[in-house]
């Protein structure tokens, strides 16, 4: 949506607005907000709105938040008399230039980069959770709320209702729920996203836990994104779709086999880097539990079929063509998930290497690929020796996650109950 100021404080006058939320996410993926009053959103327009930024930023105590006025959003579930709106913000250093850790305007710039090539992209995601019951005193039980499987209806699915509610609220807020549905697991499913410009997915999707937690809480039930929270069951994945054009022509277009040059080598550029990407897209030592169970990917391979392949190549049936990402999960930060694939996409059409997606097409057996990396520690190790990953992360960017990464691996492995510690670290908080 296009506005100017005037036009945005105009509408927060005549729909009795009493809240702005400027909202940002870290550099984990994890949403942050700091809510002002009316009277000072224009001073947020014209030089941004100070806060105390380091309990998060390494060597920054105060930003600015400046709101990206094309993000206007009514907040459905808060109450119709007092309205709650948000914005996602551009942070900046005191001094008014651009913070390094910014991550959202990191990758605005990744794709005014692209567009100079002659590129254009967009992307959408299909993002899983489970809802479990709540116990007497209102906590979040490990109980499923039904016992569902794959694309059941009631009364077997019971979880149809919140559903229903999230994607009327999504629609609402002016984000694009495509589809939806009850998934293999028991109370697991599944939203998905039309494409949308890169920057926007992102917003979309860091947004979409809220939405989902904050309705779930309205039904009396409790949503997690973990991985892999129940270890009998199906883990819950984040599929990645990319559709990508070069001067207003598809290069995933047709057959597989006939696909043009470009669209193998950014396919094979994936292929490529994705054991030196995968910590960034699964940072967590549950996410691992899931590669391999199910129809989670284990290896790197691609392949039109929807079964366990790490790229899926569907064919395009009244949709634009596509490739679809299936090995990241919901804890990833998707703005720095979604340069890097990107990243790792052009570098191979830049190269014109696309001999790793030719040679799965001879037939070769999973045999002969690569695994993706099955724990956190080896998917850390590998990106701490990924020159790729130093080229395409902000230095403060890359050492602030690795560093918490590493924390997050010496406590697992100290810890005496492996589980209990994923479900106190993971379950309550993604």
């Amino acid at each position: 949506m296009s506005f100017s100021p005037k036009e945005i404080l105009k509408f927060v006058e005549e729909n009795d607005v009493k809240f702005i939320r400027l909202t940002f996410c870290d550099i984990f993926g994890n949403l942050k907000n700091v809510a002002i009053m009316p009277n000072e959103l224009e001073r947020a327009f014209s030089c941004g709105i100070p806060f105390d930024a380091s309990g998060f930023a390494e060597h920054c105590s105060d930003l600015l938040l400046v709101p990206d006025i094309s993000t206007l959003s009514v907040l459905p579930w808060r109450p119709k008399s007092g309205r709650v709106v948000r914005f996602f913000c551009s942070l900046k250093t005191i001094d008014g230039s651009d913070y390094v850790g910014d991550i959202r305007s990191d990758l605005i710039s990744t794709m005014n980069e692209l567009r100079l090539d002659g590129y254009s992209c967009e992307m959408g995601t299909k993002c899983e959770f489970y809802l479990f019951e709540l116990d007497a005193k209102g906590e979040p039980t490990k109980i499923p709320h039904d016992n569902g499987g794959y694309l059941d209806v009631a009364p077997l699915d019971k979880c149809e209702n919140a559903r229903r509610e999230i994607c009327l609220s999504l629609e609402e807020m002016g984000l694009s729920p495509k589809s939806s549905c009850h998934k293999y697991g028991p109370a697991q499913n599944e939203i998905e996203f039309r494409e949308n410009e890169p920057v926007t997915a992102a917003d979309d999707m860091a947004h979409y836990k809220t939405v989902v937690k904050s309705i779930a809480a309205q039904n009396g039930l409790f949503a997690s994104f973990m991985p892999k929270p129940l270890s009998n069951e199906h883990g819950s994945a984040l599929s990645i779709s990319i559709s990508l054009r070069k001067n207003g022509e598809y290069i995933f277009g047709g057959d597989p086999e006939e696909m043009s040059r470009d669209g193998k080598c950014f396919i094979s550029g994936v292929l490529s880097r994705i054991r030196e990407i995968t910590a960034f897209l699964n940072s967590t030592t549950n996410s691992y539990k899931r590669f391999g169970m199910g129809y989670a990917p284990k290896y790197v391979d691609w392949s039109p079929e929807n079964r366990s392949q790490l790229i899926r190549v569907p064919r395009a049936v009244g949709v634009s063509p596509r490739i679809e990402l299936r090995s990241a999960d919901a804890a990833c930060n998707p703005y720095i998930a979604f340069k890097l694939i990107l990243a790792a996409g052009m570098e191979g059409i830049r190269s014109g290497d696309c001999s790793l997606m030719d040679c799965t097409l001879k037939g070769d057996t999973p045999a002969g690929f690569e695994r993706l990396p099955m724990s956190l520690a080896e998917a850390v190790e590998v990106a701490e020796n990924s020159d790729f990953v130093k080229r395409t992360l902000p230095e403060e960017i890359r050492s602030s996650i690795l560093s918490r990464l590493h924390t997050q691996i010496q406590e697992y492995s100290l810890a005496k109950d492996k589980d209990e510690f994923e479900e106190k670290a993971y379950f309550m908080y993604l």
